[in-house]
């Protein structure tokens, strides 16, 4: 071992957790000097002009950087002028033209000289009249060249590079050189100023072109010029106040020309006058030109020949023909006017929008401000319908402002910028809509349940003939059916701007009677083949002064004269959609028609009071959808609302209707006793539950239906913590739990009654016939009774509830059924003959219970029919046989269990002692020994 070296450790891979990560390194930024390059181009372009030359003659190296055409000081520079940003090259070039068009003259009217040997070094050759391009004043190209005493501390000491007119630093200096010039007219009155100015812009040249415009523009110019970014002469703070002088002079000049091109109708003169005066508007406050010439529109001056009082009837009602009439005049106005101040305005003005919002805010607002008071006073509903249904009549401006823009290409308004101008004049209501919406379906929805519950607690309500979905041979098509017919009812249009409609008779048609003929389709009789009393229908007062909306014209459905006549403006009565009654339904059983105090389960729910809750909630939801666009914060109040709406309407539906129906039913059920009531076949409270559940499902999936056609799309319905969403969730849950229960008690109550018709109707020697009478081998009258009611019930519930609940409900009939069997075989005395009548009565029960197809109990009722062979078995040592058979293959029995079955034989006690013997080896004789 001593020969074998110790191996060391040898590091494979770089190590990842010891020491720091490396760091990116950052470039170190590049210095001129002591200091950092973007030190001196940040000190630079905001240094005047007039300091810069000082600034590059202390380097060499920062008199190159001030040589680079691209740098980011000429860039700055460049920028601050707002050439590019406000379209100003072309006067530039005008200017440039006009420059060079005077130097020609100039040159022109000198006079001529000879060429003489004087030259001056550096100084020869130069044109006076006409200097270099990228002159600026008094320094830039003067250092070209020229050498101080020291060559070590040479500036400029080499020729400025060609700068080619794309550069920041030739296209800064063109323009320099172009206004420098102009700032000496700034020493002039304002007057003289502008005419000076006139005179260098003119041009006679081209006729064509706007002199005011070009003027305009390059008073602009200077302004920008003469700015503090830039300070491109020492004394530019008493010359811009000059400048503003002049500028001034000019717009109050534009304004008249304007004010006579206006009156006079010439449109090409008002927008050369516009675009001029908008050139040298200083952006500070509202632009003058623009303001006066909204403020001369006669639209502002006329509005009290229209009376907001007009849109109320003489019944305290609705009727938004005056509304329509005067938002037309606005809209004519808005057409007229809107569209010359978009041919007319610079599109950067927005002298469109500032007209609207004005119109907006002035003479719509002020319209519609004093329509909602009144409604304020006549009922809460009057006045948010009168909310809804301004804003849907203001909304039409939008459409105005858009056609109106469409007057020029290039008008630049959005729609959403349209849009605001209605949403601004409006959020002045939007606070109080909200909340008293709000109030009002909690108070409408507290009516209705109510209503519901005084209904249902009265005598009358126990004595309606039922129309059942199971008076139906196939419940889940009627279901289907009335969902159909609910789905097309909310197609139907929900009008929010009401008016008079002159409809048959001259009848006032609203929405509420169109949504009630159409909810009168979910009628399960409708699919009966029954007609419908008419007399059974119900008319419910939800609340005084609580109207419906009126429909348009062309939203009305054909109505027929009773269904208009029971609709007024000032109360909403519903005609009962979907009666659950029917006197022409047939019966599902004897046991439909029940006494007056059997308290009828299946009027604890109705779809009566559902489809009005959802009608209800649907009237608000679609009142508060007009506002969903909304920006900003009202538009997360607008989606707040819409969510709170619809939580209240399962709110009140579960909780005040179907949950407290639920309960009274179980609570109902709980009180039946079988032995009250002579009908064998039915248990009827569980009957009229059954009914209660598939009206319960009914109320779940209109409830899926609504949600999914009007809230799915404000909401996101994946969004497991949205507040809707988790409100649904618990109604399902509840009514889930409510059925769970009920069914619960339901089964106990069955399962009472069959416990009671085999208790009732087994004869005395049903099971110890004797023994010289006739057998007839088949299920006694009590095995077929109970069965008979099992199938009944089982059947009923079939389509009313999920399939995962059915099987519950059958494995739980299936277990109480058997040990109400085993009670009733240990409490029968059996014979030989009697036990094949046992056998029978077994069989009867196992086919039924095959036929629900659950396996679990069914090889429970296998073992339960192999157990009536210990009855029909004469030798006792072959009972013991039959008795280990069964407690092999029938699992569920222990000896002891069968011993106590083979008990109940009529010659137990003939065979008792072979029995314990065959059975336990067991002889008392023998075997025990006492003392």
């Amino acid at each position: 071992m001593d020969k074998f070296a110790t191996l060391e450790p040898v590091k494979l891979y770089t190590s990842f957790t010891s020491g720091k990560p490396a760091q990116k390194q950052t470039p170190q930024p590049a210095f001129l000097g002591r200091l950092p390059l973007d030190l001196h181009v940040l000190v630079l372009s905001h240094l005047p002009v007039p300091d810069i030359p000082a600034y590059a003659a202390s380097s060499r190296a920062l008199s190159a950087l001030l040589r680079d055409p691209d740098s980011q000081i000429w860039k700055a520079k460049w920028t601050s002028l707002g050439v590019d940003r406000h379209d100003l090259g072309s006067t530039l070039d005008e200017l440039e033209r006009k420059n060079n068009a005077k130097s020609a003259v100039s040159r022109a009217a000198a006079p001529p000289t000879l060429a003489v040997d004087d030259e001056f070094g550096d100084f020869a050759d130069a044109d006076v009249l006409n200097p270099p391009s990228d002159e600026m004043g008094d320094f830039v190209g003067a250092f070209n060249g020229i050498q101080m005493s020291q060559p070590t501390h040479v500036i400029f000491d080499s020729p400025a590079p060609t700068a080619t007119k794309n550069t920041y630093r030739a296209k800064f200096i063109r323009a320099f050189g172009l206004l420098k010039p102009l700032v000496k007219l700034l020493d002039n009155p304002p007057h003289l100023v502008l005419s000076q100015l006139a005179d260098i812009v003119a041009n006679p040249a081209a006729p064509s072109a706007t002199p005011l415009l070009v003027e305009a523009q390059t008073l602009r110019l200077l302004s920008r010029f003469l700015s503090q970014e830039l300070q491109p002469v020492r004394r530019w703070e008493i010359m811009y106040p000059a400048l503003r002088s002049a500028m001034d002079r000019f717009d109050a000049n534009m304004l008249a020309a304007f004010d006579t091109a206006d009156s006079r109708g010439d449109e090409p003169a008002m927008r050369e006058a516009a675009e001029s005066s908008w050139q040298v508007w200083d952006g500070v406050g509202d632009w003058e030109l623009g303001k006066v010439w909204a403020e001369k529109r006669e639209i502002f001056y006329q509005t009290g020949d229209w009376n907001p009082l007009d849109n109320f009837t003489e019944e305290g009602g609705l009727a938004f023909d005056a509304m329509d009439s005067f938002m037309e005049w606005v809209l004519s106005s808005m057409n007229d006017h809107g569209a010359r101040a978009v041919r007319v305005f610079p599109p950067a003005s927005q002298v469109l929008l500032s007209f609207a919002d004005r119109v907006a805010t002035e003479v719509v607002g002020e319209y519609v401000s004093s329509l909602l008071s009144r409604a304020r006073e006549l009922s809460t509903d009057t006045y948010l319908k009168s909310v809804a249904a301004s804003f849907r009549e203001s909304w039409r401006m939008v459409d105005a402002i858009l056609a109106a823009a469409t007057q020029r290409e290039n008008s630049n308004i959005p729609k959403t910028q349209a849009e605001d101008v209605i949403y601004r004049m409006f959020e002045a209501n939007m606070d109080e809509y909200l909340d008293e919406e709000v109030e009002v379906v909690k108070m409408l929805f507290d009516t209705i349940c109510k209503g519901w519950d005084n209904t249902e607690s009265s005598s009358s309500a126990a004595k309606q003939d039922a129309a059942r979905f199971l008076a139906s041979q196939n419940p889940a098509q009627v279901k289907r059916n009335v969902l159909g017919a609910f789905t097309n009812l909310l197609l139907l249009p929900v009008t929010i701007v009401p008016r008079t409609v002159n409809a048959v008779g001259g009848a006032l048609m609203t929405g509420g009677s169109a949504a009630v003929q159409g909810i009168s389709m979910l009628n399960p009789a409708r699919w009966g083949a029954t007609s419908q009393n008419e007399n059974s229908a119900y008319s419910r007062n939800l609340a005084n002064g609580g109207g419906s909306i009126l429909l348009d014209e062309d939203d009305e459905p054909p109505v027929p004269r009773k269904a208009q006549n029971s609709v007024s403006l000032n109360e909403f009565e519903a005609l009962s959609p979907t009666p659950l009654i029917s006197a022409g339904a047939p019966p599902v059983s004897a046991s439909s028609v029940i006494e007056e105090d059997t308290h009828q389960l299946d009027l604890l729910l109705s779809l009566d009071v559902a489809l009005e809750l959802i009608h209800a909630d649907r009237e608000a939801l679609k009142r508060v959808e007009i506002f969903a666009g909304y920006p900003g914060h009202y538009g997360h109040r607008v989606k707040d609302t819409i969510e709170e709406l619809f939580i209240l309407f399962l709110q009140a539906l579960g909780e005040r209707h179907v949950t407290s129906g639920f309960y009274k039913a179980t609570e109902r059920m709980k009180s039946y006793k079988p032995a009250e009531h002579h009908e064998t076949a039915n248990v009827a409270p569980l009957e009229q539950f059954f009914e209660l559940v598939h009206m319960g499902d009914t109320i779940q999936s209109m409830v899926q239906v609504y949600f999914d056609k009007e809230l799915a799309p404000h909401i996101d319905k994946t969004d497991f913590l949205n507040a809707v969403v988790r409100e649904k969730k618990r109604f399902e849950n509840a009514l889930d739990d409510s059925v769970a229960a009920g069914l619960n008690a339901g089964t106990e109550v069955l399962m009472n009654q069959v416990d009671h018709i085999i208790t009732t109707l087994t004869k005395p020697r049903e099971y110890y016939p004797p023994e010289d009478g006739t057998m007839e081998l088949g299920p006694t009258h009590a095995c077929q009774e109970a069965i008979k009611c099992l199938e009944v019930h089982c059947k009923l519930l079939k389509g009313s509830t999920s399939k995962e609940v059915l099987e519950v409900f059958y494995q739980e009939v299936g277990i109480r059924l058997i040990a109400i069997l085993q009670k009733h075989i240990k409490r029968q005395i059996i014979s030989l003959n009697g036990g094949f009548q046992i056998i029978a009565d077994l069989n009867a029960y196992n086919t039924f219970i095959t036929s629900l197809k659950v396996q679990s109990i069914i090889s429970d009722f296998a073992n339960l029919k192999m157990l009536g062979h210990v009855y029909v078995v004469e030798d006792a040592k072959d009972l013991a046989q039959i008795v280990r058979d069964v407690t092999r293959y029938g699992g569920a029995y222990r000896p002891e269990d069968i011993y106590e079955f083979i008990q109940r034989r009529s010659d137990w006690k003939k065979i008792e002692k072979i029995v314990d013997k065959t059975m336990y080896n067991l002889s008392f004789k023998e075997d025990c020994i006492i003392t």
